[in-house]
């Protein structure tokens, strides 16, 4: 058996949002390195820029376009840049969240709930039903949503944010049950703490490191490309028979 071939995404196209930094720029160059073209995405064109231009030093295909999917009405535009570029959609990779909050749920605002539900929950709903008739024409697809262990066990002070993460892991069974027939395997990565801009706050706090550590199995923060290498695996062929699942990266902390 060549197992080069179970990891290999020649041949593929890859859609990643949130992809200028932390995960789902791990995510992009893990997938380019296993042979695949990727379109990253985030708000700011420059950004993208930058990043793409690391990778295509080593060799890779990579696209940067600019969509801040908070605002859905852009999404089908991101979608058809795609495929105006490389023809077809095999994987997509719903990354991009927002948490703009810190603190108790009754000082949550409407407006913050709203923003939280949009990004998290609302733009990977609308993203995927646009990138299905591409997807079902593919002989191998994807879509990954990354979630958090939020969405399994509420975290301290991310309570709308937890919501918003439960429910796209609940979006990704009921999407993974209902386009199984069209050969589109749908899962989901929830994250524990992984040393990235977004989870600073956390992870530079030395109360809350202290709380975490004393119930972590592994004792270390994870990196963005632990959660990359998981990300290959549910994109490549040898997650074939592997749809629903959702998939903890968290050093034990959900045990």
């Amino acid at each position: 058996m060549d197992l080069s071939t179970l990891f290999s995404l020649e041949g593929k196209v890859a859609l990643i949002t949130g992809a200028s930094k932390g995960i789902g720029f791990s995510i992009a160059e893990i997938f380019a390195a296993a042979g695949a073209k990727v379109v990253i995405c985030s708000r700011k064109q420059g950004a993208l820029e930058e990043m793409a231009s690391k990778l295509k030093t080593k060799g890779y295909e990579v696209t940067g376009i600019a969509c801040n999917v908070g605002n859905l009405e852009d999404l089908p535009s991101l979608v058809q840049q795609t495929i105006d570029k490389y023809g077809q959609l095999d994987i997509l990779v719903n990354n991009a969240a927002t948490s703009p909050v810190f603190g108790p749920v009754h000082e949550t605002s409407s407006e913050a709930f709203d923003k939280i539900m949009n990004v998290n929950l609302k733009a990977p709903f609308e993203l995927s039903k646009l990138c299905w008739p591409h997807l079902r024409k593919s002989s191998n697809a994807s879509v990954i949503n990354i979630s958090s262990i939020g969405g399994i066990s509420p975290e301290h002070g991310l309570g709308i944010y937890s919501v918003s993460k439960a429910a796209l892991i609940s979006m990704t069974k009921v999407l993974a049950k209902e386009w199984g027939e069209a050969k589109i395997r749908v899962n989901v990565i929830c994250p524990g703490l992984i040393e990235t801009k977004f989870s600073e706050p956390l992870w530079n706090n030395e109360k809350i490191m202290s709380m975490v550590m004393k119930k972590l199995a592994i004792k270390r923060v994870g990196s963005a490309h632990e959660i990359g290498a998981m990300a290959l695996f549910l994109a490549c062929p040898a997650s074939a028979y592997t749809t629903g699942a959702v998939f903890t990266a968290d050093g034990g902390l959900t045990i």
